[in-house]
C-alpha cells in the first residue's frame, strides 16, 4: 500500500513539474481585459492601463512590444512601444497612427503604413525612436528577410476599360522618397474570373527565402467570398496563382524546413461548408492534395513539424441556408502527411470550441471558448503526447508568442 502511495506521489510530482517547465520554456505577450500583459517564466504581468490595446507584435530579440492603442468605435490607431528593459511604453514619435506595422526580422527598427506612407523607425540609443519617409503609394508591405528592403504593393488603377495590373516594387529602407530608389519588381496581370484583384497583401516568406506568398484581393464585397493565393520568386521572376481561399492571414503558412504551402482552401464567406486543408508543393503549385475528409470543415491550420499538420475541424453544416449564422465547433486534428494519417487532439466540453492552434518549439497551444463568448483560456501541451492544461486564463483571444528565432 505504501508503495502505491509513493508511487502516485511521484507521478503528480512529475506531472506538474512538466507543466511547470512549459510555463518556464514559455513567453507571451497577451490582451486581458484590453491591457497589454505579458507572461514569462509563469509570472504574469500587466503592462498597460486605461488603454484599448490590441496587435501585439514582438521585435526579433524580444526585448519590445509593438502594439496598436485603439478605442472600441475604431476611431484611432495609435502605435505605441513597450521596453521590457526599461519596463515602460512610449511613442517613437509625437503621434504615429498606423493599422499595419511589422518588426525587421534582423534588428530593433520598425516599418509602419501610415495611409499610403511608407515610414521606417531610426534607431536612437538603442531604441526605435524617430523615423524616416520610405514611399508614399504603398497598400501592402513586408520585410525581404535580409531586412534592407520592402516588396511592396500598389493598388491598380481604376481605367474607363476596367481595373488595371497590380504593381509590386522593391525598394531599400533608406529610399527616402527617391524615385530612382523604387524599383518594378513584379506586376500581377489580372483578369476576370481566373485571377482578379486589386490589391496584393499578407506577405509572408518561405523558410528558405526563395518564395514570397501573398493574397491577390478583390473589391470589397468580392473579397469577402473569395481571394487568390499566389507565390512569387525572391527574384520577381516566376509567378504562380496557388488557388482559392478567404481572406485570412493565418489561414496559409510556409512549411517549417520546406517548400511546401499549406493554405485553407474554398470560397464563400461561410464556414459551413468548403473548407479544406491543402498542401501546395513548390516550385509547381500544380502539385496539391487536400486532406480535409468529406462532411468536416477545416477552419485554422499550423504546422507541428515537417511532415505533421494540426487544423481546428468540425462538421460541416450544409443545412443552414438563412438566419444566425452557426457556431462552428471545431476541435484539433494532427494530419501526417506522409502516411495520411488523421487524429482528433483535443476534446473540449459541450457548447466549447478550439481554435487558433499555434506551434512554440516543441509545444502545442490553442485558445479554446465557450460558443457564446469571445473570451477564452490558452492551453498548452508537449507535442502531441503531452498532458494538455490551462496555460493562461480569461484572455481576449489567442496570444503572441515569442521564440529567440522568430516573433510567431
Amino acid at each position: 500500500m505504501r508503495t502505491r502511495i509513493l508511487l502516485l506521489l511521484t507521478l503528480i510530482c512529475f506531472y506538474f513539474s512538466t507543466s511547470a517547465s512549459a510555463e518556464a520554456l514559455l513567453t507571451a505577450a497577451f490582451i486581458r481585459d484590453n491591457q497589454l500583459w505579458i507572461k514569462k517564466g509563469g509570472q504574469e504581468i500587466q503592462l498597460t492601463k486605461d488603454r484599448y490595446v490590441y496587435s501585439p507584435k514582438w521585435s526579433f530579440d524580444g526585448r519590445f512590444i509593438g502594439y496598436i492603442d485603439g478605442d472600441e468605435k475604431g476611431g484611432k490607431s495609435d502605435l505605441f512601444i513597450y521596453d521590457t528593459r526599461e519596463k515602460e511604453s512610449y511613442q517613437p514619435y509625437v503621434r504615429v497612427e498606423t493599422s499595419d506595422f511589422k518588426w525587421s526580422p534582423n534588428k530593433n527598427q520598425l516599418a509602419y503604413n501610415d495611409h499610403g506612407l511608407l515610414n521606417v523607425t531610426k534607431i536612437k540609443n538603442g531604441r526605435p525612436q524617430g523615423f524616416e519617409n520610405v514611399s508614399l503609394g504603398v497598400s501592402g508591405f513586408e520585410w525581404f528577410p535580409n531586412g534592407k528592403e520592402f516588396i511592396v504593393s500598389s493598388q491598380s488603377n481604376l481605367l474607363p476599360t476596367g481595373w488595371g495590373p497590380i504593381p509590386l516594387y522593391k525598394i531599400p529602407i533608406d529610399a527616402n522618397l527617391a524615385k530612382d530608389k523604387m524599383k518594378p519588381f513584379f506586376t500581377i496581370q489580372t483578369k476576370e474570373p481566373d485571377l482578379f484583384g486589386i490589391d496584393a497583401d499578407y506577405f509572408k516568406w518561405s523558410s528558405d527565402g526563395k518564395w514570397v506568398s501573398f493574397l491577390v484581393v478583390p473589391t470589397a464585397s468580392w473579397s469577402m467570398d473569395s481571394n487568390t493565393l499566389c507565390i512569387l520568386s525572391s527574384q520577381g521572376k516566376h509567378f504562380q496563382a496557388v488557388g482559392k481561399m478567404l481572406g485570412f492571414n493565418d489561414w496559409f503558412k510556409w512549411a517549417p524546413s520546406a517548400n511546401q504551402l499549406a493554405y485553407i482552401s474554398g470560397e464563400g464567406r461561410f464556414f459551413v461548408e468548403n473548407k479544406n486543408m491543402t498542401i501546395a508543393e513548390m516550385p509547381t503549385s500544380k502539385q496539391q492534395k487536400e486532406y480535409t475528409p468529406k462532411g468536416y470543415v477545416d477552419l485554422n491550420l499550423e504546422w507541428l513539424a515537417k511532415d505533421l499538420v494540426i487544423v481546428a475541424r468540425a462538421k460541416e453544416n450544409k443545412e443552414w441556408k438563412e438566419g444566425p449564422v452557426p457556431t462552428m465547433f471545431t476541435s484539433l486534428y494532427a494530419i501526417n502527411l506522409k502516411t495520411g494519417e488523421q487524429k482528433q487532439i483535443s476534446f473540449p466540453r459541450e457548447n466549447e470550441l478550439d481554435e487558433n492552434p499555434q506551434v512554440v518549439g516543441s509545444y502545442l497551444t490553442w485558445f479554446r471558448r465557450k460558443a457564446e463568448h469571445n473570451k477564452g483560456d490558452v492551453w498548452v501541451k508537449n507535442a502531441l503526447n503531452g498532458q494538455e492544461h490551462i496555460w493562461l486564463k480569461n484572455v481576449d483571444y489567442a496570444p503572441m508568442f515569442f521564440t529567440p528565432e522568430k516573433s510567431l
